[in-house]
């Protein structure tokens, strides 16, 4: 699968192939689920490659000096001292550094390189678990919670997406492959919402639209997808799910649940704590809407091409506006959470696609594609300042709440290149396990489609890191 063109034809086949499965058995096999340890859970998604050396890993800082050999670029923040002993993370994340004594930090999360280092493929595999492309469409892992879990309340979408655009940016339907529900049909697919300003809107009716008149229209879209000329296309799982879900968004409309959506009700001190742009207001959004029973919640920075943590050239410029984007929001997501008393039962996750070296791709004995802009062996300019190259082999993840150790430090990467994880290595099947564990679902949960198993983790093999549970 080695471009984009192929990756997309492939998607589209096995979204293909589930949609057109006349009767899917969803019957779970009987096995002994875990007890959860949170209730909820909030994934706080780095999209486009945040760098570990950068953000919660470390390494020698090397301050930018035309001439310098790249070579010798490890971090280009120094390190800070935080609220716990033996952690350390990057300058500009100081607000993070004061709570890290209620956090796990996993600093051994590797990835594979797929052969090819592709954000979306690469993104499906984290959100999914699996490699694409499937024979069927994957689940993403806040559709499991809802399909499993269901509704921590029943007039609460279970699985909210906040701040990714589906429609208008680069690799939009990548991106649509793996945020969906795949066979477990739409009622427990994301809610979008693009612009968490705007999540108001979403949950009324238009304006100046009567009751009377919306529910006509309501009963009429009902009555259209039933007869609708794609309807052979579509088996009766999937349409009976998409007509419940219809049914479960009307329910909000009309539910005191609705007044979460709106941020603009938050105190202003408050929201000015949060408002550090799109992803800060995600983050406010996200707390309004566990407080009030969302079941799962991803909070993304936005995918876009060469944007935001997707840093090919001008890393370092770009990272320390990263900082300033993430550093309050998320330290007082924890602080909020902890103050409600929520956070013990809310699994909070800070994660990424991959990290990034300034060297090297993928990782040692990789054949991947150089996905770099600016090259050659010494710095000339601030623009080649920071880390650009695709790295698999050493990632960081930070995780609150949700039965989680305080304070507490899994794995280890090198000091030096590369740096790689050489301690405690924790795999995207291993971290699924993990948070499934965390949620009350067991790893080797499966659902039967067109005669074949489909588990929650690759084939069922997923082991939790129990030390890592206080």
């Amino acid at each position: 699968m080695n471009n984009r063109r192929e990756f997309l034809k492939a998607l589209s086949a096995s979204t293909t192939a589930a949609m057109m499965a006349r009767a899917p058995r969803l019957g779970a096999e009987v096995i002994h689920q875990p007890a959860a340890k949170a209730d909820s859970c909030i994934l706080l998604w780095m999209a486009g490659g945040m760098a570990a050396p950068e953000t919660f890993d470390p390494k020698r800082y090397q301050p930018f000096e035309k001439g310098v050999p790249i070579s010798k670029i490890l971090s280009t923040f120094p390190s800070i001292r935080t609220a716990v002993d033996n952690i350390s993370i990057c300058k500009g994340l100081e607000n993070i550094a004061s709570v890290m004594d209620r956090a796990t930090l996993i600093r051994s999360a590797v990835q594979e390189d797929l052969g090819s280092i592709l954000h979306s493929r690469h993104q499906y595999h984290w959100h999914t678990g699996y490699v694409p492309p499937q024979t069927v469409a994957a689940p993403h892992i806040g559709a499991w919670m809802a399909k499993v879990l269901g509704p921590k309340n029943p007039v609460m979408p279970a699985f909210i997406n906040i701040g990714q655009r589906l429609e208008g940016v680069g690799e939009s339907e990548e991106l649509k492959a793996f945020t969906t529900a795949g066979f477990f049909g739409s009622e427990f697919g994301p809610m979008n919402l693009p612009y968490p300003d705007q999540a108001a809107a979403a949950v009324r009716p238009p304006k100046g639209m009567t009751p009377e008149r919306f529910q006509s229209r309501r009963a009429l879209l009902t009555k259209l997808l039933a007869k609708s000329p794609h309807r052979e296309y579509m088996s009766d799982h999937q349409q009976e799910s998409m007509l419940r879900s219809l049914d479960n968004a009307h329910r909000l409309l009309s539910a005191k649940e609705r007044e979460a959506f709106d941020i603009t009700l938050e105190p202003k001190e408050v929201y000015d704590r949060y408002n550090t742009g799109r992803f800060g207001q995600g983050c406010l959004l996200a707390r309004r809407l566990v407080e009030n029973g969302a079941r799962f919640v991803e909070v993304t920075t936005e995918y876009v091409p060469f944007f935001q943590w997707d840093t090919h050239k001008d890393g370092h410029a770009v990272v320390e506006k990263m900082h300033k984007e993430i550093d309050m929001p998320i330290a007082q997501l924890i602080r909020d959470l902890e103050e409600r008393g929520l956070l013990d039962r809310t699994l909070v996750i800070v994660a990424s696609e991959f990290s990034r070296d300034a060297m090297m791709e993928g990782g040692p004995g990789s054949t991947a594609k150089d996905q770099a802009t600016v090259k050659g062996d010494t710095l000339e300019s601030t623009s080649h300042y920071g880390l650009h190259r695709h790295f698999t082999q050493g990632s960081s993840v930070l995780m609150f709440g949700g039965g989680v150790k305080k304070g507490h430090l899994h794995g280890a990467t090198a000091d030096e290149r590369p740096l790689v994880a050489i301690k405690d290595p924790v795999t995207i099947t291993d971290l699924h396990a993990t948070i499934f564990t965390a949620m009350g679902i067991s790893p080797k949960t499966v659902y039967d489609v067109e005669q074949r198993p489909f588990y929650a983790t690759l084939d069922g093999k997923g082991k939790a890191v129990d030390s890592i549970f206080a």
